[in-house]
Formats: structure tokens, C-alpha cells, sequence
């Protein structure tokens, strides 16, 4: 966990490592998925690809406020989350191309990323349905009796599912340890907020359940740190959930086949002038945090470290037909059941 500092200037509320940290797991999200967009653009990744530029601080911000124990459950833009939380590079590129050795083995693709040893449950396709499944995995943790709790993502548009307001009520009746994140990044799909909304401040959803609601700047990785920071310290003492409105946005399509004709690109260059990398990296210049030659080095470790994942993603295999039919089962031996 980020632990503040007292030791540097007024300006700089965190530590040293915690600055490094946002500005190298950022830059990797943010160059990967530039590379996968190339990579798209040539057809080594296919199907649906949903990149996640201009939204790195969403999830930044709330790795370096949690513990490794915690949980982590979001929609179909997934590929910066195992990022962050250290899976390989190589494994999540091998799973855009579809090869054996990705994430998910090949099977998942872009939109269903799983690594269980950072504790990421996915990447889930289906609009909302990871939702009612965040709650699950935070009711479990209560019910085993530990201190962890499940970060629970979703885009703006999934709040208009029935799925979304069955699980804050039942959040706030069994007072599960939940963080619910809404990444509003103003359209879903092409829709903007205001269209299929009559409420446009998302935050407050989660009133009518009680819940404790707030609206965040997720173009700041501070904020956001420090939104998720609280409410995690709720869920850990037994307060039940929290709702986060992250107000962020993405630079890109919702998808690869998006022509983006629903903004203007005034719009688009407007959020451009709150980069979170750029606004952190600035943080770290303007406070001597780092050297030159420092994020010099950061910038050629995060280069080197997806051109290593794209060539690990080429020269690995595809999967074996047969592997269609494992992983289908979980084998259990249960007493009860009879052969």
C-alpha cells in the first residue's frame, strides 16, 4: 500500500516509490495498448479489442491504494488491470492473438482475460454481468472471515441494468465488502450519458440504497488513490460497500470499429490537455521526485517490455484443438455424489 510521505516538499503527498509506481504501470498500459491498436490494425489481433487510452488512472490509482490480497473484477476493457496488478505482458498479448500460452489460454481473447495469481477474475463480455459476480466474490471473502474486499468495475452504460441494482441491494443488506466502480468515461458506446440517462451525476445511484456514493476525477491518479483508499478502509471495518464514479475518458473508439462520429475532435483533444500520465509525470519533474535519466530509463524498461511481449505472443503456439473440451469441468471429489 502507498504510504505518504514526510520527507519531500508540500506539493508531494505520497512517496517516491508510489509516484514510480503510477508513472511506470500507466506508461506500460498506455504503450501496450498503442501497440495493440497497431497490431489490430494489422490483423494479428482479431475480434472485438476495447483499448483502455486516457483511462489509466482508474486503475493505477486503485492498485497502489489495495493489497495484493484483494479482489479484482471488471467489464470487457481489460487489459490494463492484470497489467498493474504485475501479470506478464507476454501472457495478456499472447491472449489478444489467441495463442496457448495467453492468460486464458488462447480461449478468451481480448474481452475475458483471467490470471489468478494477481487475483484478477476477469474480463467479462456480457454488459453488467460481472457485477452480481463482484458482489459474489465479496460476500465470500466476508463469509471466510478475511479482511479483503472485491474492486468491482463497470462502463456507465451497464448502471442500466436490472443486474446493477440487484447488487447494491443486496450490498448494503449483507454489507458486503464491495467497491463499486462506474468508469464513466461520458458514452456508452456511442451513447452519450445525457441520452440514456435522466440522472447524470452516476454517483448518486447508489443513494437510494444508502450507499456511500462519490463522484472522483479520474484523470488525476490521486484522487483516485485516495477515493478507493476510503472506501477500502470502510469495507475492511465492516461498513459495507461503496459506489465510485470515476469521471474519465478514453481517447480511442469504445472498440476498434468504432468511426467515433458521435464527438468532436475539439472534444477529444480538450481531455487530451489532462493526460494522467503527463499530469503525474509533471508532479515527479516539477518536484525532483525522479531524474531525467530515471524516467529515461522507465520509458526504454516499458518499450523494451512490450516489444518483448509482442514476440513472445508470435512465436507462441496456437492451442491444440482438443483443448476446446479442458477446462470445461472443475474436478471435485465431493462424498456425496454417487459414480
Amino acid at each position: 500500500m502507498a504510504k505518504k510521505s514526510s520527507t519531500t516538499k508540500a506539493k508531494v503527498k505520497y512517496s517516491k516509490e508510489t509516484y514510480t509506481f503510477w508513472y511506470e504501470s500507466m506508461l506500460l498500459m498506455r504503450r501496450f495498448e498503442e501497440k495493440a491498436g497497431q497490431l489490430y490494425g494489422q490483423q494479428k489481433i482479431r475480434g472485438f479489442c476495447h483499448l483502455y487510452i486516457g483511462q489509466e488512472a482508474c486503475a493505477s490509482g486503485a492498485i497502489s491504494a489495495l493489497t495484493k490480497d484483494d479482489k479484482w473484477i471488471t467489464a470487457y476493457r481489460d487489459h490494463a488491470h492484470p497489467l498493474g496488478l504485475g501479470t506478464d505482458p507476454g501472457a495478456v498479448m499472447a491472449e489478444l492473438y489467441g495463442k496457448a500460452t495467453g492468460a486464458s489460454k488462447g480461449k478468451g481473447g481480448s474481452m475475458h482475460i483471467f490470471d489468478k495469481s494477481v487475483n484478477f477474475i476477469g474480463g467479462h463480455g456480457i454488459v453488467g454481468a460481472q457485477i452480481p459476480l463482484g458482489l459474489g466474490i465479496g460476500f465470500a471473502e466476508k463469509y471466510k472471515g478475511t479482511k479483503n474486499l472485491c474492486m468491482c468495475y463497470m462502463g456507465d452504460g451497464a448502471v442500466r441494468q436490472g443486474a446493477f441494482h440487484e447488487a447494491l441491494n443486496l450490498a448494503m443488506l449483507y454489507k458486503t465488502p464491495v467497491i463499486f466502480v462506474i468508469e464513466n468515461n461520458g458514452y456508452a458506446m456511442g451513447t452519450a450519458v445525457r441520452r440514456s440517462s435522466n440522472v447524470e451525476d452516476l454517483s448518486t445511484l447508489g443513494e437510494s440504497y444508502d450507499m456511500p456514493s462519490f463522484a472522483v476525477d479520474a484523470m488525476d491518479v490521486e484522487a483516485v488513490h485516495e477515493a478507493v483508499a476510503e472506501a477500502a478502509e470502510r469495507a475492511r471495518k465492516g461498513d459495507g460497500p461503496t459506489l465510485l464514479e470515476f469521471r474519465t475518458y478514453r481517447y480511442k473508439g469504445h472498440s476498434m470499429s468504432d468511426p467515433q462520429k458521435y464527438r468532436t475532435r475539439e472534444e477529444v483533444e480538450e481531455y487530451k490537455q489532462r493526460d494522467p500520465i503527463e499530469q503525474v509525470k509533471k508532479t515527479i519533474e516539477d518536484n525532483n521526485i525522479l531524474t531525467a535519466e530515471e524516467i529515461e530509463e522507465i520509458n526504454k524498461k516499458v518499450k523494451k517490455q512490450v516489444e518483448d511481449a509482442v514476440k513472445f505472443a508470435e512465436e507462441s503456439p496456437w492451442p491444440d484443438g482438443k483443448a476446446a473440451f479442458e477446462d470445461v469441468y472443475v474436478q471435485e471429489d465431493y462424498p456425496f455424489i454417487m459414480e
